[in-house]
C-alpha cells in the first residue's frame, strides 16, 4: 500500500464531509442564522468578548483543541493494523468529532459564550450541571497525566531534546515580552523571533550538551516525574501573556508548517506502508503497546483524533465568545476537527511506514519485544543516524518522530537525519506541554470556582494569591501523583476513558440542545447515533481495564477513578433521558420546549 494513496483518499474524504454532511448540520439541524448577533458583538468588551476574522478563530480553535492526541494516539494504535485506525479516524471524526465540536460550539454561542456546565445545567438540569463540572475536573487529571506520560518516554535520558524543550520556555517568555511589553502590537517580528530561536536551539543542541552542561539534562524518568508537575504550576500562575500565549502561539506556526511538510514529503518520497492492515494483536486482548480487544480500544487509544471530549472545553471557552458571525460555525467546530483528523491520519502513516518489528521494538518494553518472535530490520542504523538507542522507547512519540525524520531525510538527505528527529521531538513535546500548561490553568479555574461557591469565597475571585497558587498546585498535584510510576500502558486507557467520556456527555447535551430546539426532532439522530456507540464504547472499555488490568495489578487507585467516572457519566445519561422523554411530551403537546432563543440585534 503505498502512502500517497492514503492521504488522497482521506483529503477527499474529509473535504466531501465538509462540504455536504457539515453543510446539512449547519442548515438543517442547527439552522444558523448569520442574521443573528453572536456574544462577540452583543458582549464586546476588548478583551473576552471580541469579533475576530473567522481564518484567525480557526487556527485559534485548532491550535487549542489540536494537541498530542491526533500525534500519538494513531501511532498507539497502529499495534491493530493501519487499516483499523485509519477507519475510526475517518468515521469516528465526521460523524462522531467533527459533530460533538459543532453543536456544543453552537449552543455555547447561543449561551453567551457559557461554559459546558452551565450549558448541561440549563438544557438538562442542575443535576447534571454540578455532575458535568466535576466530571471536567476529573478528566482535567486524567488527561494530563496521560499527556505528560508520553514526553517521559521520549524525554528520559536525551540530553539534546531536554535542552531543546528547556530552551522554548525562556524563548516563549522572550516573545511574550516582546510582543506585550517590548513591541506592542509586532506579531510578525515577535513570531519571526521565536521560530528562529526554536531552531537555533536544535541546531546548537548538541553541542551544547556534549560539554559538561549536557548533565543537567540528561533526565532520568524519576526526574521528570517531578520537573513536569512543577512545570505545570509554574505555568498555571504566571500571567497568561507571559507564557501561555506565546507558548501556544510559536506552536501553531510549527504544527501547520510540520504537518504540511510530512504532507509535501510523503507525496515527494512515496513511502510504502509496511505495516500489515490488519495485525495478529488485533485478535487478541494482550496487545504489547495496547491491552485490550481491539474493540473498544482502537476508538479508545486514538481518541482525540476522531473525537475528544476535551474539546468541548475549548468549543464552550474561548472560541465561541470570537465568533464573528454564526456561518463561521461550520469552519470553526467542524472543519477544525477535520483538519484534526487530517493530522491524525499523517500520524498513523508515520508509524506504519516502519518495519513492524522496529514500530514494536521501539514501543514495547525490551522484555515484552522479546516474547513476539519478531526481529528488527532498519532499527540498528535508525539508531545511528538519530544518535541514540530507539530501542524500548514507549509512548509513541518516539515512533512518529523517528517516522517523521525517515520522511523528511529522504527528502533532504539523511545527513540531516538526528536534527530531523529532535525537530520531531520537540514538534511534539512543545504541543503536550503547551496542553499541560493550559489544561492545569483550566482546571485551576473549575477548582476555584467549586471552592468559592461551596467552601471559601475568596477562592472564586481569580486574582486572589492563596487561592491561586493553593488551587494551582492540587491540580498539578493530582495528575503528578497520577504520572508517578506510571508507563504508557497504564495511563494511556485511563485517559482515553475519561476524555471519551465526557466526549459521550457532551454527545448527550448535544442531543438535548437538538430535540429542544431544532424543526425536527429526528434531527437528533445525528448526535444520537454517535452518543450510543461511545456509551457501549465507553463503558465496556472502562469495566474491562479495570478488571483486567488495574485491579489485578492493585492498582485500586485508577479503577476507583475509572468507577466514578462511569457513575458520574451514568448519571447525566439518566437525566438527559429523562429530559428527552419530557421534551417530546411537550412538543408532540404542542408546547414549545426552546431554550436558547436570543435576540436577533441589539447588544
Amino acid at each position: 500500500m503505498n502512502a500517497l494513496t492514503l492521504v488522497i483518499a482521506a483529503a477527499c474524504i474529509l473535504i466531501l464531509a465538509y462540504r455536504f454532511y457539515g453543510a446539512f448540520l449547519v442548515t438543517k439541524v442547527l439552522v444558523v442564522d448569520e442574521n443573528r448577533v453572536t456574544p462577540a458583538h452583543r458582549l464586546e468588551d476588548g478583551q473576552n468578548y471580541v469579533p475576530t476574522n473567522k481564518w484567525v478563530v480557526f487556527g485559534h480553535h485548532f491550535a487549542a483543541i489540536a494537541g498530542a492526541g491526533p500525534l500519538v494516539g494513531p501511532v498507539l494504535a497502529a499495534q491493530f493494523g493501519y487499516l483499523p485506525g485509519l477507519v475510526w479516524i475517518l468515521v469516528g471524526s465526521v460523524l462522531g468529532g467533527a459533530v460533538h465540536d459543532m453543536i456544543i460550539l453552537f449552543a455555547s454561542v447561543r449561551y453567551n459564550g457559557r461554559s459546558l456546565s452551565e450549558i448541561a445545567k440549563e438544557e438538562i438540569g442542575k443535576v447534571s450541571g454540578l455532575t458535568t463540572g466535576i466530571s471536567i475536573l476529573f478528566i482535567l487529571v486524567l488527561a494530563m497525566a496521560g499527556l505528560a506520560v508520553v514526553i517521559v518516554g521520549a524525554m528520559k535520558n536525551n540530553p539534546w531534546g531536554s535542552f531543546i524543550i528547556t530552551s522554548t520556555i525562556p524563548i516563549a517568555l522572550l516573545v511574550g515580552a516582546y510582543m506585550y511589553k517590548i513591541r506592542p502590537g509586532k506579531i510578525g517580528e515577535a513570531s519571526a523571533l521565536g521560530v528562529a530561536l526554536v531552531f537555533v536551539a536544535i541546531w546548537v543542541g548538541q553541542a551544547v550538551v556534549s560539554t559538561s552542561i549536557g548533565a543537567w539534562f540528561d533526565w532520568s524518568e524519576q526526574q521528570m516525574w517531578i520537573i513536569l508537575p512543577v512545570y505545570g504550576l509554574v505555568a498555571a500562575i504566571l500571567p497568561v501573556w507571559l507564557l501561555l500565549a506565546p507558548r501556544d502561539y510559536i506552536s501553531s506556526y510549527l504544527k501547520i508548517g510540520t504537518i504540511l511538510m510530512l504532507a509535501i514529503g510523503i507525496i515527494y518520497v512515496h513511502p510504502q506502508i509496511v505495516m500489515p492492515s490488519v495485525t495478529d494483536f488485533a485478535r487478541t486482548a494482550n496487545g504489547p503497546i495496547v491491552k485490550g480487544p481491539i474493540w473498544p480500544f482502537v476508538s479508545i487509544t486514538i481518541a482525540c483524533g476522531a473525537i475528544s471530549g476535551f474539546h468541548a472545553l475549548i468549543s464552550s471557552g474561548t472560541t465561541p465568545k470570537i465568533i464573528n458571525s454564526e456561518k463561521d460555525i461550520q469552519l470553526v467546530g467542524f472543519g477544525g476537527m477535520l483538519m484534526e483528523a487530517f493530522v491524525a491520519v499523517m500520524a498513523l502513516i508515520a508509524a506504519t511506514v516502519l518495519q513492524p518489528g522496529d514500530y514494536f521494538a521501539i514501543n514495547a518494553a525490551p522484555k515484552v519485544f522479546a516474547t513476539l518472535g519478531m526481529h528488527t530490520v532498519d532499527l540498528q542504523n535508525l539508531s545511528n543516524m538519530v544518535g541514540m538507542d530507539l530501542a524500548g522507547r514507549t509512548g509513541g512519540a518516539v515512533t512518529l518522530a523517528v517516522g517523521m525524520a525517515h520522511v523528511f531525510s529522504q527528502m533532504l538527505g539523511t545527513h540531516l537525519m538526528k536534527y530531523w528527529y529532535q525537530f520531531g521531538i520537540m514538534f511534539e513535546a512543545l504541543f503536550i506541554l503547551t496542553t499541560i500548561d493550559a489544561g492545569t490553568r483550566v482546571g485551576r479555574y473549575i477548582l476555584q470556582d467549586f471552592l468559592g461557591r461551596y467552601v471559601y469565597k475568596p477562592f472564586g475571585n481569580i486574582h486572589w494569591w492563596p487561592g491561586v497558587i493553593i488551587t494551582s498546585a492540587v491540580i498539578s498535584g493530582a495528575w503528578g501523583y497520577m504520572l508517578w510510576g506510571g508507563n504508557v500502558a497504564s495511563i494511556w486507557p485511563i485517559f482515553g476513558v475519561s476524555n471519551q467520556l465526557l466526549a459521550t456527555i457532551v454527545l448527550a447535551i448535544g442531543t438535548t440542545t437538538i430535540l429542544r430546539n431544532s424543526k425536527k426532532m429526528v434531527y437528533a439522530w445525528t448526535t444520537l447515533v454517535p452518543l450510543v456507540y461511545m456509551v457501549f464504547t465507553v463503558f465496556y472499555a472502562g469495566i474491562w481495564s479495570m478488571m483486567n488490568q488495574y485491579l489485578p495489578a492493585k492498582d485500586y487507585i485508577k479503577a476507583a477513578l475509572i468507577v466514578i467516572m462511569l457513575l458520574l457519566a451514568a448519571v447525566i445519561i439518566i437525566d438527559s433521558v429523562r429530559k428527552w422523554v419530557e421534551i417530546v411530551n411537550d412538543r408532540n403537546a404542542g408546547r414549545s420546549t426552546a431554550t436558547v432563543s436570543l435576540p436577533l440585534s441589539g447588544k
